[in-house]
């Protein structure tokens, strides 16, 4: 996971750093008469919006898809008396398994229902 981060802010400062060597190559007028008139389409706006696409796709929309993935997968492989945690900080055991909920139940004996999806993970 921190090699990971870490490639990713490699990543991310290379192409920052490769954005300001290309956006610094171009000349800012052209011409004798000493007039600032620009040659055509401007490449390094879209190839800033292209990084900045490409970043939030792996801070943000990248990790978020993996730990959805991760969750559906728990959720799929739960099975009466599994050990989990809840969203809310419970802790218990599955007593029993439906559709969209689940009867745990916790220390003091008591059952309580609750929805799959509160579900974060599982104890050992």
């Amino acid at each position: 996971m921190i090699k990971r981060r870490l490639w990713t802010c490699g990543l991310i400062a290379g192409l920052i750093a490769g954005l300001l060597l290309v956006g610094g190559c171009f000349p800012a007028s052209t011409g004798d008469t000493g007039t600032q008139t620009t040659s055509g389409f401007d490449w390094t706006t879209l190839v800033f919006f292209v990084v900045i696409i490409v970043i939030f796709y792996f801070i943000l929309i990248r990790p978020q898809n993996s730990r959805r993935k991760q969750q559906q997968k728990l959720l799929e492989q739960l099975k009466e008396g599994d050990q989990v945690v809840t969203t809310s900080g419970i802790y218990g055991q599955i007593e029993s398994l439906e559709q969209d909920s689940i009867v745990l139940k916790i220390e003091s004996g008591a059952k309580i229902r609750v929805t799959r999806q509160s579900v974060t993970s599982l104890r050992s």
